[in-house]
């Protein structure tokens, strides 16, 4: 892979964006952005996608190449890579192909299965379908996680524990998308598994401590300090530990993820069970990712430089 200068280089961040995730996001730019300059880049400029002369900064700015900071619709689903892709300017994370099949939850389970990584049982429910409730009971158990099919950061997901709720939950899952996901709800520990470079390499894993007053890792506890949600290495056993970066790596490969991914399991009496892949994981000082890479030994500031160099080996070939 050939070498960039740093210095040489001007990046445009991508942050913001239309998603519900849009100040996370920013939060996400804002950290990428102090890194490329710890990294030694001296031209960094962040661009907001949603601004309304986000295309004519993009295509006149004389960008070498674009780093992507954007979570959920508009960013993760192939939305931004195919305008990029457009305009010939290199970007960090995966293709445009690649982020639309891990953005829609359904569709990366067809591809989780295929390459034989354990999934929960699910029912996939479109907005305008004919919902009998008895029948998604009878698919997943009455008590189950409602949530959009393309969505992310927990924004749309609702804890079913009575069949009486499901309407209610699928209503708020539809707020978010068109489509959305009935699966059963996996008893187990919470982990997620990071995974780095070109070739893919799997990074410690973190396991998701319960917070009280919470359920799942939901939007009250994903943005506050990590000491007290994360616990790296996970204490889980190492069969599972291998099992589930062994997964995590497999789930990257198959949805042809570039650069960077974080999967997320739920490893149950038999083993780790994917629940999702995010191709542009959180870059917040309280996210997974970073954190991950930070026990791995390897600085923010190194991962950002990282990435860039890999989109910008990859515009090469």
């Amino acid at each position: 892979m050939s070498e960039y200068q740093p210095s040489e280089l001007s990046v445009a961040v991508l942050a913001g964006g239309i998603s519900d995730e849009r100040e996370i996001s920013f939060l996400s730019g804002a950290a990428v952005v102090d890194a490329l300059y710890e990294a030694g880049y001296q031209h960094v400029d962040m661009l907001d996608p949603a601004a309304d002369d986000f295309l004519v900064q993009l295509a006149n700015g004389g960008y070498d190449v674009a780093f992507i900071a954007l979570h959920g619709r508009g960013g993760e689903d192939g939305m931004i890579q195919s305008i990029l892709a457009y305009l010939d300017i290199p970007y960090t994370g995966s293709g445009v192909i690649a982020s639309a099949c891990a953005a829609d939850k359904d569709v990366s389970k067809a591809v989780y299965e295929r390459a034989g990584i354990p999934v929960a049982r699910g029912v996939a429910v479109r907005s305008d379908d004919d919902v009998c409730v008895a029948d998604l009971v009878d698919a997943v158990g009455s008590e189950c996680f409602v949530k959009p099919a393309v969505n992310g950061s927990s924004y749309g997901v609702t804890l079913v524990k009575e069949e009486s709720e499901l309407l209610s939950a699928l209503e708020v899952a539809f707020d978010c998308d068109d489509k959305a996901l009935v699966e059963e709800r996996l008893v187990g520990t919470e982990i997620t598994v990071g995974v780095l470079g070109n070739p893919p390499v799997a990074l410690p894993i973190v396991e998701i401590l319960p917070q009280q007053g919470s359920e799942f890792y939901d939007l009250d506890v994903k943005y506050i300090d990590p000491d007290l949600v994360h616990r790296i290495p996970a204490h889980i056993s190492r069969e599972d530990y291998e099992k589930a970066q062994e997964y995590a790596v497999r789930a990257h490969e198959a949805l042809g993820c570039v650069g960077f991914s974080r999967s997320d399991f739920i490893v149950t009496d038999r083993g780790p069970v994917i629940l999702e892949t995010n191709t542009i994981p959180g870059m917040t000082p309280t996210s997974l990712f970073p954190d991950e890479a930070r026990h791995a030994g390897i600085p923010f500031s190194a991962v950002c430089d990282q990435l860039i160099q890999i989109a910008l080996a990859g515009a090469e070939e």
